[in-house]
């Protein structure tokens, strides 16, 4: 491998713009293909194989308008005044017509006056209008059931109930609910802009303030401003750890460049594929982080070659690329199978994630090992200044007296009180691990000044906050021959009123085959508490009172159940997710460090980091710790799939330096140092330059917890904080003590696993030993090789 890449580093070097013209060509194809194909972002998270999925897809067959998408529209009086008086009416009413007309939303009163008639006590005969039978829906029988006198109405205007409108009591709040007849997803361009356009129009001189949902909303690219600020201070520190402003930009180049390609190249396929906002957020993270560290490595090598060594700027590259760039192709390596383990999940907007984050990383990798070395080619010696290069060769004979060099002695004369003080601490962290609850943010985690949030109170002020999690359930007879009669209809919706946390009951329709039939139900509680979880699984229980009753099978549908079984799938596959990444990065660890204790000890130290950093994400978003400092207003639960995607990463990132650090202990151990002293040898020559890593790192990471989005911020965070404990910690200071605890013992091989074991030369023992035999060769008697 080493020899490889380093006549690989050489023909770039020599060659520069064969490959950047190459790169830059792929770069133009990228930005050719997305200004053809353009941007399509999408909101649909499906989870296959769920119960609500399955519901969902049961009723797209079988009642194909039912399994359309939902909107709603909430209209607020300024304080103290009414929506219902004739002005405000007529506007409101003008408004609504305008959505009802509209292409692909369904208009109940053109379906069945008579339906919507029947359920306009409660507000919801027009949805049972929208999506049923019209003879079922039109017989009278089944109508909306409320637990008691609620304090809301229909909208009345003319003596008639507007369908789809709610007005609370004190007639400050009013709840426009309609339905489209396909999902949002599915919309063509400009339907759901054209809704937003008509309701805003009620604003014009009313003093009526319109909260589309956002449901309606273009999905966006949660990503702002605030991420300059993280390369900024990447900027900062390899200017400072490469001492040249030169060096320092071409890490920052590389890295733009392969988040330019990965990032626009997802974009680019965004119409032919599902793609929600946040996978190409992901790939800009991830792609930023490791694109920058890899190239950092890779020049830091090469300017040690040259102040060490003496060596040219062409040899010193070629070889940088040849020993460091082994190290980068294998952190790579461990990065995409811990990304790619997530594709055994089986939920497809996680896998397309997933796929474009190792893509970029991949193009990361490639990029460093190519690109690189023919921008290092243009640059040629001026990479370090005759001021940079005296200033460097007189302090090879001091490097071993710096600040990491005491700290590491330190750590390995007190190894035992650093190893127990880490445990205690990193468990203490750890401890809110216990109470996270898992979820998807809702409106009532947003901040106070969104339209989101602010909808989520007036809806929950006017209605009750079940109103802004219904449930849609779908009752089939157990014996499918037999057919849903109006009578077993109500009698089925009058003892699901009886089931506690229920306050409405409302029929939504009936198939033509009269063997499915479709209710709603708003719970008393809201869709992220635990009361309407129980419900979700009472309902769906085979063993309730109310399916042996009736002979029949609920099935439930709707955010809050989705939520629940994105939950319970996240969490029943996640052991699986753990052994598969682990199995595959303890055998390139393995391969890397020829030992069997390093893989192990590496992944003991993740499991630490990663249950600290999963405590305090807890205690910061879920209660609220630190709160105004990360800009949020209410804690809420962690994102459901948050810990897997982050596991996943921070595990690849973590061996990313395990793998820097401790080869530079192996190479150390290989080129004669035993015990102690190989560790303290090794962390001096690479301890600069992986804290630099890691402080490049959790800047760029830390940029993305300022965002607006919650799950941007809550990824951010968990991804910042623990690259900042594995790195600081872990890395730099538990590695360390346990390998003095072993010292040589470290290294030890079972000598017929040895003998089976391919030999990588990570370190690239084999390619500097035939270039210093080479050396040797050609050189004069009065010549002495560089070693």
């Amino acid at each position: 491998m080493s020899k490889f890449l380093y006549k690989l580093g050489k023909s770039a070097y020599d060659k520069p713009w064969y490959f950047i013209s190459g790169w830059v060509i792929v770069l133009g194809i990228v930005i050719a293909m997305l200004g053809i194909n353009g941007l399509n972002i999408s909101s649909e998270m499906k989870i296959e194989g769920t119960e609500s999925q399955k519901v969902l897809d049961k009723l797209e067959k079988e009642l194909p308008e039912a399994s359309g998408g939902q909107g709603s529209v909430v209209f607020t009086a300024p304080e103290g005044e009414r929506l219902d008086t004739p002005e405000r009416v007529t506007v409101i009413s003008e408004a609504l017509n305008k959505v009802y007309s509209l292409d692909y939303v369904i208009n109940p009163a053109e379906l069945a006056t008579a339906a919507a008639a029947n359920g306009a006590s409660q507000g919801q005969g027009d949805q049972m209008a929208q999506t049923g039978d019209q003879g079922a829906a039109s017989s009278g029988t089944a109508t909306a059931v409320p637990a008691e006198i609620p304090p809301y109405g229909p909208l009345i205007v003319d003596g008639m109930p507007v369908p789809g409108m709610l007005i609370s009591a004190n007639g400050s709040v009013a709840l426009f609910q309609f339905q489209f007849t396909v999902q949002q997803t599915s919309l063509p361009a400009g339907v759901t802009d054209s809704v937003i356009e008509a309701v805003m129009e009620v604003e014009d001189g009313t003093g009526i303030t319109a909260l589309p949902s956002d449901s309606l909303k273009t999905p966006g690219i949660p990503i702002g401003t605030n991420e300059i600020f993280g390369l900024i201070i990447a900027a900062i520190v390899l200017v400072m750890t490469l001492g040249s402003i030169v060096a320092a930009g071409l890490p920052i180049v590389i890295a733009l460049f392969g988040v330019g390609i990965g990032v626009g190249g997802a974009f680019a396929i965004s119409s032919f594929v599902t793609m929600t906002s946040f996978t190409p957020v992901l790939a800009l993270m991830v792609g930023l982080a490791v694109g920058i560290d890899y190239a950092l490595f890779i020049v830091n090598r090469q300017r040690r070659l040259i102040f060490d060594q003496g060596l040219t700027a062409r040899e010193a590259a070629s070889r940088a690329v040849g020993t460091a760039g082994s190290a980068v192709f294998f952190a790579g390596l461990t990065v995409i199978i811990a990304l790619c383990g997530l594709l055994v999940i089986g939920i497809s907007f996680l896998s397309m994630m997933a796929l474009v984050a190792s893509m970029t990383v991949f193009l990361n990798v490639l990029i460093a090992l190519t690109l690189l070395p023919a921008l290092l080619g243009l640059v040629g010696e001026r990479i370090c200044s005759r001021k940079a290069r005296e200033k460097g060769r007189s302090k090879v004979s001091d490097k071993q007296h710096g600040i990491a060099d005491g700290w590491v002695k330190g750590i390995v004369k007190f190894r035992w009180p650093v190893i127990v003080g880490i445990v205690v601490i990193l468990g203490a962290a750890a401890i809110p691990v216990t109470k996270m609850e898992m979820g998807m943010p809702s409106g009532a985690t947003a901040n106070l000044d969104t339209s989101a949030r602010q909808s989520y109170d007036a809806i929950s002020n006017g209605f009750g906050e079940g109103f802004n999690g219904p449930l849609l359930i779908v009752a089939e007879p157990d014996n499918p021959s037999e057919v849903i009669t109006p009578q077993a209809l109500n009698s089925l919706m009058l003892d699901i009123q009886k089931i506690k946390n229920v306050s409405i009951v409302s029929p939504l329709g009936v198939n033509k085959e009269g063997n499915i039939a479709i209710l709603s139900i708003i719970p008393t509680t809201g869709p992220t508490d635990a009361e309407t979880k129980n419900l979700v699984q009472d309902l769906r229980s085979a063993d309730s009172a109310i399916a042996q009753t009736h002979n029949v099978t609920l099935g439930v549908t709707g955010f809050t159940a989705i939520n629940i079984d994105m939950s319970a799938k996240l969490a029943e596959v996640f052991p699986l997710y753990i052994g598969i990444i682990v199995i595959l990065s303890l055998i390139i660890l393995l391969l890397v460090f020829r030992s069997i204790l390093v893989p192990i000890k590496a992944t003991v130290g993740f499991l630490l980091s990663v249950l600290a950093t999963f405590g305090l994400s807890t205690a910061v978003f879920q209660w609220g710790w630190f709160n105004d400092l990360f800009g949020f207003d209410t804690g809420g639960p962690i994102m459901s799939f948050m810990p897997i995607m982050v596991t996943g990463i921070l595990y690849g990132l973590a061996m990313d330096y395990q793998v820097f650090l401790v080869s530079s202990m192996r190479e150390s151990y290989v080129h004669g140092y035993r015990g102690t002293k190989s560790v303290i040898h090794g962390y001096d020559q690479a301890s600069r330059v992986v804290v630099a890593a890691a402080i490049i790192m959790v800047s760029v990471f830390a940029g993305f917890i300022f965002t607006h989005d919650i799950m941007i911020k809550q990824i951010g965070f968990a991804l910042a904080i623990g690259i900042l404990i594995d790195g600081f910690v872990v890395r730099m200071a538990l590695v360390p003590a346990v390998m003095a605890i072993f010292g040589d013992k470290a290294w030890w091989l079972p000598k017929w696993l040895d003998r089976i074991l391919p030999n990588l030369d990570v370190e690239g023992d084999k390619l500097i030993s035939e270039l210093n035999a080479k050396d040797s060769a050609n050189a004069t008697p009065n010549e002495h090789p560089a070693i």
